[in-house]
């Protein structure tokens, strides 16, 4: 029988990017025997589930979103029994592990793609990819014009088997990455089973990459391009939210119903509701990640306009909104918040912190990036240390994600921090994180790890929490208040220059001390 209320309905996730979180072994890139040994902090912390980033064998073209066998762990990371370790081990702290799914394309090392190289065009091995002629004369032309989300065409011409210049085929992302043709039922089939093989071993649940791409349009027309940024599509971009993507959710979704009370989360880069709203329906996604929040700029009035929205979304289906302020992909709360108007690091880990407990306030589940409970900022890495693929394929002139990506601080005063035995991580650590490691912050009342410990806390066990939907305040300008509608929680935030006085209750928490009993600039507050 269904839950009544499904477990991930209000459940705080906290992302592991595994190569980044703790190392075991001491070659300098994380690992998960290093996440299962520090799953006590996690537990600490008080999440309620974890989200991996892709540990599935992969050449790590793209840190492991181009997958070459979704149905085994690379050896960076581990093995088989590694993982299952993990999982019995979270199990154990009540903990759920979901793991990263990349269904849109493959590595171009899989078996499939490199059977594809081999064979003839129109073979059934190319098929399951999309393999077009080119354009123009002896097809030296791309197919069409499509841009890569990563810059550069979106197409790579191939060598054929006698040595001529061959086909052209589809990667919305890198070369390595090669789409896979949606189409084509070999793929769903071969999907679906790498969804058991998981679920089998007790996995809780999946983070869909790219959830509003794998369906391409018909004939694969030309697109209008007015500007191409990279790492960005809009609602009108033929590549990507195509009608036929729903179809293949349904399909996933059959797949999951087969195993109750486990969840998919999807990536949906779609900023219109009501379409984003299709992907939640009930027979599709679960959850549907919405980045309002995470893209808007520091002031009262952005948030209140994100948080409408995000909850506007899901309205309609009678979904759950989800909130973030960061992942692997965005630049970290710290640093964003911080340069915002010019202010300092200090006012961007204050505004980071004030904005943890509007979050939290919020309804619907959040997501919380490895990390961001220390308070890290982005980390400024020389050139040379620049491994994204987004820096190689923009001509060094886009520096990419590395910045928030960098390995974690644990303990000690000098880089690995704990993280490794060997001082030679995969991106370098900074000198001046002594006060940021986790040993330190749990020893200091007052440092943002004890903040998220706390907030989580009060959020799991206060009875102010409940409830569906929030309603708003008037608040002084620069500021918002809103109420949690079920329960008594009201959060206020203060965005603007000037000192605040409070409306009435009893505070529960703020992020900051009170200044002479009002609520002190870039700072929030809980009041019951």
């Amino acid at each position: 029988m269904a839950e009544s209320k499904p477990w991930w309905r209000d459940a705080i996730f906290y992302q592991v990017y595994p190569r980044s979180f703790a190392d075991s072994n001491g070659d300098g890139v994380g690992d998960l025997g290093g996440i299962t040994s520090r799953l006590g902090y996690l537990e600490l912390l008080g999440v309620d589930a974890l989200w991996l980033s892709p540990v599935m064998v992969s050449p790590m073209a793209d840190h492991g979103y181009d997958v070459a066998d979704p149905r085994d762990i690379d050896p960076l990371f581990g093995t088989l029994a590694d993982m299952d370790e993990l999982l019995a081990e979270a199990h154990s702290r009540d903990m759920r592990v979901t793991m990263d799914l990349v269904p849109n394309h493959t590595s171009d090392q899989h078996p499939w793609f490199q059977a594809a190289l081999q064979a003839a065009p129109g073979s059934r091995e190319r098929v399951r990819y999309i393999f077009r002629d080119g354009r123009g004369p002896d097809g030296a032309e791309p197919p069409n014009n499509w841009p890569s989300v990563f810059g550069g065409p979106a197409w790579h011409r191939i060598t054929e088997p006698d040595g001529t210049p061959g086909q052209w085929y589809l990667h919305l992302f890198a070369p390595e990455q090669p789409d896979l043709n949606w189409d084509d039922e070999e793929v769903f089939e071969d999907l679906a089973k790498t969804l058991r093989f998981w679920l089998d071993r007790g996995v809780d649940g999946f983070r869909i990459d790219v959830a509003h791409g794998m369906a391409k349009p018909e004939g694969l027309p030309d697109m209008e391009i007015t500007h191409n940024e990279l790492l960005v599509n809009d609602d009108d971009d033929l590549r990507f939210n195509n009608a036929g993507v729903h179809a293949i959710h349904r399909r996933l979704r059959a797949v999951m119903d087969e195993y109750p009370g486990r969840v998919t989360v999807g990536e949906v880069w779609v900023r219109d509701n009501e379409k984003f709203a299709e992907y939640i329906r009930p027979d599709e996604l679960h959850l549907g990640f919405n980045f309002r929040l995470a893209e808007a700029k520091w002031g009262a009035t952005e948030f209140r306009e994100a948080i409408e929205n995000s909850l506007s979304a899901v309205e309609s289906v009678n979904g759950v909104a989800t909130w973030t302020l960061s992942n692997h992909d965005v630049e970290r709360e710290v640093t964003r918040y911080g340069v915002d108007a010019g202010a300092t690091p200090e006012v961007g880990l204050a505004r980071a912190r004030a904005m943890l407990l509007v979050e939290l306030a919020l309804p619907g589940t959040t997501f919380i990036y490895n990390g961001a409970e220390l308070g890290l900022p982005n980390v400024d890495l020389p050139d040379e240390a620049l491994t994204d693929p987004v820096w190689k394929r923009s001509g060094h002139t886009e520096r990419g994600r590395d910045g928030c990506r960098v390995p974690l601080p644990w303990e000690g005063t000098t880089p690995a921090y704990g993280f490794s035995e060997n001082p030679d991580t995969w991106l370098p650590m900074p000198g001046d994180w002594a006060d940021l490691t986790a040993e330190a912050e749990l020893e200091d009342l007052s440092s943002t790890v004890t903040l998220y410990r706390t907030a989580i806390e009060l959020r799991k066990t206060r009875p102010e929490f409940r409830g569906d939907t929030v309603e708003w305040y008037g608040a002084p300008v620069g500021c918002l208040a809103f109420r949690r509608i079920g329960g008594r929680l009201t959060c206020v935030l203060n965005a603007s220059d000037e000192a605040v006085a409070l409306p009435g209750g009893e505070l529960l928490l703020s992020s900051a001390p009170l200044v002479d009993g009002r609520l002190a600039p870039d700072t929030a507050c809980w009041l019951v």
